[in-house]
């Protein structure tokens, strides 16, 4: 996450999408376009399916995930972000569907293989929210990855502190997936050190 210079980094803002269409507006691109490499950890040699990239911005995950064989679909909330990811998918020589979304308010209208989410920062009713529907719209033997900063990694950006609730334990995802019994958690751990310890959460929905 990054701020802009006249819109702090506070939760208000954060969840607006005129704070993600300023963020991307403001250089010509925000994030490396490699895949995030606990996904590739979580998710490479599998069997490809159908998978949404929740929060997907400028695409790098969504393309790699297209490149692995995947169907694809990348949602976010800035117009920026899914213009750049379009032109990346394109210039990459694959397909994905980019879908303009306010992740916020929405539960996913297809069922996948694989949903993904990679530091998508939330508060805790809204974290809640996003990914109990995230769950709700996995097949039958796929697989919910959420991966965020856990608050060990209470990193700066831009000389800023994000808010502290928007950083998590792996063990909190556990409470958004329904009926337990219906899940095998695979992973659930904490990966890195200091300002770079992630939270990794993968957990399988079991056959019918």
């Amino acid at each position: 996450m990054a701020h802009t210079h006249d819109q702090p980094m506070t939760t208000e803002n954060l969840l607006k999408q005129e704070f993600w269409e300023a963020l991307y507006q403001r250089d010509d691109q925000i994030w490396s376009g490699n895949v995030n490499v606990n996904l590739r950890t979580e998710v490479e040699g599998r069997k490809p399916g159908h998978a949404l990239d929740l929060g997907c911005g400028e695409g790098g995950d969504a393309i790699w995930l297209a490149k692995q064989g995947w169907t694809v679909d990348g949602a976010d909330i800035s117009t920026v972000a899914l213009a750049r990811a379009e032109a990346a998918g394109q210039e990459a020589g694959v397909t994905v569907r980019w879908l303009h979304r306010d992740i916020l308010n929405w539960q996913p209208e297809e069922t996948y293989d694989l949903i993904s989410s990679q530091y998508l920062h939330l508060p805790p009713d809204l974290r809640r929210d996003v990914f109990t529907a995230a769950a709700a719209a996995i097949r039958p033997g796929g697989s919910l990855l959420v991966v965020g900063h856990s608050p060990k990694a209470m990193r700066e950006f831009d000389g800023q502190k994000p808010p502290e609730e928007l950083y998590f334990e792996p063990e909190e995802i556990t409470t958004y997936l329904g009926d337990p019994w219906k899940w095998l958690v695979e992973t659930c751990e904490t990966r890195g050190e200091g300002h770079h310890t992630d939270a990794v959460y993968r957990a399988k929905r079991l056959e019918a």
